[in-house]
Formats: C-alpha cells, sequence, structure tokens
C-alpha cells in the first residue's frame, strides 16, 4: 500500500507575468496585468496544460497582478483547480514560501504564484545558487515557471532538481 508523502515531491514556481505600471495613486499591490501580461499568462498556462503539469495545489499572492496569473492557469486545466490566496506571499521572504510549500502535506505537487525577488530566492533555496545561476544568468523572468522534482536521499531529506523551465 502507497503511503501518502508528508511533503511535496513537485514544486512549480510561477512568477507573476507582466504587470502594468502604477496608476496616479494606485498601490502596488493592485497593479493588473498589461495587455502583454495577460498573453504572457495565457501562454505559459497552456503550456504548462499541454506538458500535463498539473499541481494539486496552487497558492498565489492576493496581489492582482498574481491572481490573474493564476486565474490563467485554472483556465488552462478548464477550471479545475481551487486556488489558495494568501496575503502573507506578498513582499514575503523566501522562508514564508518555503513554509507553504511544507504545509502542503497532502499534496504531491504544488504550485506557488508569486513575486520576484522571492520566487528567483525560493528556487535558489531549492537547487543552490551556483545552479540558479547558470540555469538562469539574467534572473527569473516573467510569467516564468520551473519545475522540481525531489529527489529522495537515505536521510529522508528531498534535494531538489529543476527538471524544467519555460517562459514565454
Amino acid at each position: 500500500m502507497h503511503e501518502p508523502s508528508s511533503r511535496p515531491s513537485r514544486i512549480y514556481l510561477l512568477r507573476h507575468a507582466h504587470a502594468a505600471w502604477a496608476g496616479p495613486g494606485q498601490r502596488d499591490f493592485d497593479r493588473p496585468l498589461d495587455a502583454a501580461g495577460f498573453a504572457e499568462a495565457e501562454v505559459i498556462a497552456d503550456r504548462a496544460a499541454d506538458k500535463g503539469y498539473l499541481p494539486d495545489a496552487v497558492i498565489s499572492s492576493t496581489a492582482l497582478r498574481c491572481r490573474e496569473t493564476a486565474q490563467a492557469v485554472r483556465r488552462a486545466f478548464n477550471d479545475s483547480l481551487d486556488v489558495a490566496y494568501i496575503d502573507e506571499m506578498y513582499n514575503a521572504e523566501a522562508d514564508i514560501y518555503l513554509a507553504l510549500i511544507a504545509a502542503q502535506t497532502a499534496s504531491r505537487a504544488v504550485m506557488l504564484v508569486g513575486h520576484n525577488p522571492t520566487i528567483e530566492a525560493v528556487a535558489e533555496a531549492l537547487i543552490g545558487r551556483k545552479q540558479m545561476e547558470d540555469l538562469l544568468p539574467s534572473g527569473f523572468p516573467t510569467a516564468g515557471l520551473a519545475v522540481f522534482d525531489a529527489d529522495p536521499t537515505s536521510s529522508g531529506e528531498a534535494l531538489w532538481h529543476l527538471i524544467d523551465f519555460f517562459h514565454p
């Protein structure tokens, strides 16, 4: 009998798509995707669906640009995904994102839709600075999707491997 994993074995990190500049009096939190961002979000979500990258859990920042990116992912999977929106992801440090991943004990695959520089810091925490710099020398682009798989060691700790990365 297969026992449930105590933590996810696959992580998807998705940086929100390109956002519009803040208008006069508009908070950064409320910036929507611009036309290019909406197109990026749809393309990246469709590519993820085409590759069969189906998360069990989707967790998104409550910032408007992240919510709009997460909704594109939801549409690509025929609205079959529930998205949890977490206020603490906005302006968070990497440890908040890592704690959200670790808390997903009932999920095999979890997707975080969030912000830079945090998304980049989480990726670096998973695979190390050198590999991060080698794989993404220009940093984590908007609408970039990184896919990590766990490789359990004999001590039970997971080592993460970047198995795919793409962006529009």
